[in-house]
């Protein structure tokens, strides 16, 4: 009886001590394959450093289908994992939009919602045996120091289906919410630096969304090329659209910062369309001066245009109906649609929607030792390749294509190199030449992404407003594609690949039921899952008797 006792107290004792420690150590063990509750360094370093309380108001929750309902799930744990780094400093509350009883609170909550960007969902579930659809709001509003900003948590490929969709928004739920705190808490003097290099004669409003876009988390600056000396003080430079030959001394500027491990980013043509005729206009070869730089840096923008069977429509008048016009949507091959990222692997382009393409080109990759190139965007298989000056006519789309004569392949028009890049200028500077002082023909390492459409990054207008429609959106089909995601993903990752953007690296594997097996075999797994904790529960009781029986027999 004494061993017995002795027995209890030391167990209570260490459990005492166990507790006690809990309090003072901290940690946690992710048993998972994929580490699905494992947050980036980045992210935990983010969490670990605020200052001030980030509230978050989820409206995912409610009675919801189960695809939905494993992403609420995912939020939720997600939250837990950052109050975990964050303490207090991180709260959370779910609410359902549904089950507010009161009409105006809660009308009044769906037009906050829909004015703060998270538009609602309309889904379509059976329950007993009845077809029921309900509007869900599958988002969040993170506030912090009475700012707030809108976090959408349904994100994914739209192509891919509903099931693998709703998995991808899963693995992506720790970047959109950790995205959201850094803008929301970055200040001053801990944000990066982003030059942009407007050498075009394309409107400002043009580029409104993308700019507006930029500054939500980086300061914005505006780089005269003509001023003397390098382009310093900036971690990357973005050159959109371009469409005016580059003087050498600004290749050599820009040759220079890539040198000195500066970022770039450029969204170039190698033709330009400057307007498009019902018969047709051509599209002439657009010469900017940097076919050199990028052939140094392991790529070359062909001037040509792509048509590809996988493309956007246009509205165009295929005749009379009545004494109307008779105006429909048509495909048409010159707006292309990716949906072909390469390496999707990279978080630049992983789990990415699809990108709305226009008079692209292609891209070639060539050897450059010492960098290595990850293509990006691609086109679908069913291509055709025109060299530039070509033929771009509205009627085209009136014309049923013949498959067989777009056999161009798979064509690259977007491309990351990563490494030490040499200087374009190397062994060409001279002494005596005003460039020579602090000329360097090799340097650290750094980052440059070519695209080789400079539509991708310019928004639409509505002209009756006058005002800019958000970058991706198609006016006439309604449709936002993913080009601001793409471009703000690619800037992430040039600027820091190591930062949240490392967040979109997560992989949560679909392990889906044998639908088969599951009809065949539901009535035997349902009484394995009913009488086998009752059976082991019992044969832990009778073993648990017989050693008692055999210990106190003697």
């Amino acid at each position: 009886m004494r061993s017995a006792l002795l027995r209890t107290g030391l167990i209570v004792a260490v459990l005492v001590i166990i507790n006690i420690l809990s309090a003072f150590v901290f940690f946690r063990v992710d048993l998972t394959e994929e580490k699905r509750y494992t947050l980036s360094t980045a992210t935990r370093n983010l969490l670990e450093g605020l200052d001030d309380d980030v509230h978050v108001n989820v409206y995912l929750t409610g009675e919801l289908p189960a695809g939905f309902k494993r992403l609420e799930n995912a939020v939720r744990e997600t939250l837990d994992e950052f109050q975990a780094r964050a303490g207090k400093n991180v709260t959370y509350r779910f609410i359902d939009p549904d089950g507010i009883t009161e009409t105006d609170a809660k009308n009044k909550l769906i037009d906050r919602l829909q004015q703060q960007g998270l538009l609602p969902t309309n889904v379509i579930n059976n329950e007993g045996g009845k077809r029921v659809e309900k509007l869900i709001f599958p988002g969040a509003l993170v506030s912090y120091k009475g700012k707030e900003t809108a976090v959408l948590l349904l994100k994914g490929n739209k192509a891919s289906s509903p099931q693998e969709q709703l998995n991808q928004s899963y693995e992506g739920v720790e970047f959109q919410l950790a995205a959201a705190i850094r803008k929301l808490t970055q200040t001053e003097g801990n944000r990066r630096r982003v030059g942009l290099v407007a050498h075009t004669n394309v409107p400002p409003s043009r580029f409104s969304d993308l700019l507006a876009s930029v500054q939500e988390n980086y300061d914005l600056f505006f780089v005269d090329m003509t001023k003397p000396g390098p382009i310093a003080g900036l971690d990357l430079i973005l050159v959109p659209k371009p469409d005016q030959p580059f003087s050498d001394d600004e290749v050599f500027k820009m040759d220079q910062f890539v040198v000195n491990g500066g970022r770039a980013l450029f969204f170039v043509d190698g033709q330009r369309v400057d307007s498009v005729g019902a018969d047709g206009t051509f599209a002439q070869p657009l010469n900017l001066n940097l076919d050199d730089l990028f052939f140094r840096w392991g790529v070359r923008v062909n001037r040509d245009v792509v048509k590809d069977l996988r493309c956007a429509s246009i509205p165009l008048n295929v005749g009379n109906l009545g004494d109307k016009p008779n105006v429909q949507l048509l495909p048409w091959r010159f707006y292309p649609i990716i949906n072909n990222f390469g390496n999707s692997r990279n978080p630049i382009v992983r789990n990415l929607d699809l990108v709305w393409a226009r008079f692209t080109s292609t891209l070639d990759t060539v050897r450059s030792p010492g960098i290595q190139k990850t293509p990006l965007l691609l086109t679908s298989p069913y291509t055709k390749v025109l060299q530039a000056p070509a033929v771009v006519a509205y009627n085209e789309a009136r014309q049923q294509p013949d498959p067989s004569t777009y056999d161009g392949g798979v064509r690259i028009i977007g491309c990351l190199m990563e490494g030490r890049f040499r200087s374009l200028f190397a062994n060409r500077i001279l002494p005596g030449d005003p460039r020579a002082s602090g000329f360097k023909p090799e340097g650290a390492a750094s980052r440059v992404m070519v695209c080789s459409d400079g539509d991708l990054v310019v928004n639409d207008v509505d002209y009756k407003r006058n005002a800019p429609l958000p970058l991706g959106y198609d006016r006439f089909t309604r449709t936002t594609f993913a080009n601001k995601d793409f471009t703000l993903n690619a800037i992430d990752y040039l600027i820091d690949p190591d930062g949240v953007i490392a967040a979109r690296n997560r992989t949560v594997t679909l392990r889906p039921l044998d639908t088969i097996r599951l009809k065949s075999e539901r009535t035997t797994w349902q009484l394995l899952n009913l009488l086998g904790p009752l059976v082991l529960v019992g044969l832990v009781g009778v073993v648990w008797q017989f050693i008692r029986r055999r210990q106190y027999a003697r």
